[in-house]
């Protein structure tokens, strides 16, 4: 990887960044610099803010002078190329766009960020895409193998407004899951906290566990089948997993869920075809961080999933 030593330079932060922490905002301004030697500047007082020296967790304000030390940037080839395939084909599942937000119907299969072996991910894609975007960051996350809604924030303003509606639980999320067995009605919501381990390889699982975190999900039936269920899940909170583990406490796991999962019913849904994690992010309903109007957007069910259904038994 080729590196670049930059000089001093002297930042203004503008009403955009106010409000952010300086650890976060040197994390984006230099891209390409581990995380250790960020913090390890900040610590020495190489970073200064009105020639003062800070903490990590200082929060910027409009107007502030920011000096960063010269620092090596590995050069910004970390962005996978606007021309690769799978980044164009990112375009055309870009359901709405304004000024402020994007919100895209994310395939089954791709994680939302890079890393871990990963070459790229929904926000790198997009990054590639749209050069011309100095901001663009995740409101949220979907595993790599949920499809569906996912939210963009084209500023930060935006992504404050938005964040505060996750906050007070505002913004409504619904997935649809395929999950076994028949589901009961009197089953409207389960509440179980959920507590998250990583394990040595750095597989993340969860567990409901009563040192966890309160975690409420609220479920409706949507269509049965002799072997199954289609559900709409409703997440109240947003806990890792949350959808994936609490079916699963509730005797009815997901259709191919690698982690969650029952064997001998993903083996009876994948003879109607299913080769991927059955849950879907269909729904999203949001106030609009610059209009305060509310915002209600759909992501039909993809053509695989939907033929999986046509070939259950009733």
């Amino acid at each position: 990887m080729n590196n670049t030593n930059q000089g001093v330079q002297f930042i203004t932060i503008d009403a955009e960044q106010d409000g952010q922490r300086i650890d976060n905002f040197l994390k984006t301004q230099l891209k390409g610099v581990p995380k250790s030697l960020i913090y390890r500047i900040l610590r020495k007082g190489e970073v200064r803010v009105n020639k003062k020296r800070i903490k990590p967790e200082y929060k910027l304000c409009a107007g502030d002078e920011i000096r960063v030390p010269p620092v090596r940037v590995a050069e910004e080839n970390t962005l996978p190329s606007s021309k690769l395939s799978s980044v164009q084909a990112l375009a055309s599942q870009i359901i709405y766009e304004d000024d402020v937000i994007i919100v895209l119907n994310k395939p089954s299969g791709l994680a939302v960020h890079g890393g871990s072996g990963l070459s790229f991910g929904v926000i790198e894609g997009l990054r590639a895409l749209r050069p011309e975007s100095k901001f663009l960051e995740l409101v949220h996350r979907l595993d790599r193998d949920t499809s569906g809604l996912l939210l963009v924030a084209k500023k930060r303003s935006a992504l404050k407004h938005l964040h505060e509606q996750l906050r007070v639980k505002t913004m409504r999320k619904q997935y649809l899951a395929l999950v076994r067995g028949q589901w009961q009605p009197h089953v409207k919501v389960v509440n179980a906290p959920l507590l998250k381990n990583i394990l040595q390889s750095g597989e993340r699982i969860v567990r409901v566990n009563s040192d966890g975190k309160p975690s409420e999900t609220r479920f409706q039936i949507v269509q049965k089948f002799a072997n199954a269920t289609l559900v709409m899940a409703s997440p109240i909170t947003g806990r890792t997993h949350q959808i994936r583990v609490h079916t699963a406490h509730a005797g009815h796991p997901i259709a191919c869920d690698d982690k969650y999962g029952e064997r001998a019913f993903d083996e009876q849904v994948k003879l109607a075809g299913l080769n991927r994690l059955f849950l879907h992010a269909y729904r999203l309903t949001f106030t609009h961080p610059v209009t305060d109007k509310e915002l209600t957007l759909e992501a039909p069910l993809g053509k695989e999933l939907q033929a999986v259904l046509d070939r259950l038994e009733k």
